[in-house]
């Protein structure tokens, strides 16, 4: 846990809870899933719906689906004819996550697409309002480089866990996703492309939007 449990839980109390079929899938997650913290807190999916309403996206990418809670909040928002496709290497995830998008208002505007994000994030055809990363970490410069030129002038990137339990500090950790998310996060403040910001939110989230072109 990056902040104090008792901040943490205030924040969730202050959060407003999830509702309908996002609830739904959530309260799935947490029942049938061994590691259903992979699904990301209630915080981090209202920001994300949130995210979807500030820069009034309607093309979505999400790499990392797991059983959909993330990709159903942001879908919530999108306006009628939006559209979020989602990755997932996993078939398991992709099958359950497929079910609870069948069974949601949004199932219209959610494409998950199965196999290896690595390959499949160069095939999407962009421009991209909001792109969420939340998968394998020693692949994010990956998926970074791959979708930083498909952003549109007002989106947003968001990558989850860049904090990574707090193990990105230890200097001495050989733990090899704190090595990677470390590397990942030194490559995007140099990139001088964009801009950036770092949230304590959840296990740490990376914004990432296109710099401004200052002119004279």
């Amino acid at each position: 846990m990056i902040v104090d449990p008792a901040i943490e839980r205030y924040a969730i109390e202050h959060t407003t809870p999830a509702q309908g079929p996002v609830a739904t899938v959530r309260e799935l997650t947490e029942r049938s899933m061994p590691i259903p913290e992979m699904a990301g807190g209630p915080v981090e999916a209202r920001l994300l719906e949130a995210l979807v309403l500030a820069t009034r996206a309607s093309r979505v990418l999400e790499i990392g689906t797991f059983t959909g809670v993330s990709a159903l909040s942001m879908a919530s928002r999108l306006p009628p004819g939006g559209r979020l496709v989602t990755l997932e290497a996993d078939e398991e995830s992709a099958e359950m996550a497929r079910r609870h998008f069948a069974e949601s208002p949004w199932a219209d505007r959610i494409e998950l697409v199965v196999g290896d994000a690595r390959e499949l994030v160069h095939e999407v055809e962009g421009p991209f309002d909001l792109v969420f990363v939340d998968a394998w970490k020693q692949d994010y410069a990956t998926y970074y480089e791959a979708v930083v030129g498909k952003l549109a002038d007002h989106g947003v990137i968001v990558v989850d866990n860049v904090l990574w339990h707090g193990e990105v500090l230890n200097p001495e950790s050989e733990d090899e996703s704190a090595l990677a998310l470390r590397a990942f996060a030194d490559l995007v403040h140099a990139d001088e492309r964009v801009d950036n910001a770092l949230l304590t939110v959840g296990d740490g989230l990376l914004l990432v939007w296109k710099r401004s072109r200052l002119t004279s």
